[in-house]
């Protein structure tokens, strides 16, 4: 089982900044999926900049969101500042 989403930030190149339960700290790009079924409303950027870290994954308002797998094992790992 792969690490659990603790923290997440949405930057403004539709990607999320999440940190994981192990520390690490990744950027997920959710652009490859604004074109597909329920996806579609994160092209809105106000409504984007809504996610939030809700049982180990992350969501948005209106019921997207993304296993917890796929977000660790699409994500790039990135550098600690």
């Amino acid at each position: 089982m792969n690490p659990r989403v603790t923290e997440v930030i949405p930057e403004e190149n539709f990607c999320l900044l999440l940190e994981f339960s192990n520390g690490e700290r990744r950027e997920f790009d959710v652009s490859p999926y604004l074109d597909k079924g329920i996806f579609t409303q994160l092209r809105e950027k106000s409504y984007f900049q809504q996610v939030r870290v809700s049982m180990c994954t992350i969501e948005w308002p209106k019921g997207q969101d993304f296993c917890p797998d796929t977000l660790f094992e699409e994500s790039r790992a990135i550098a600690r500042p």
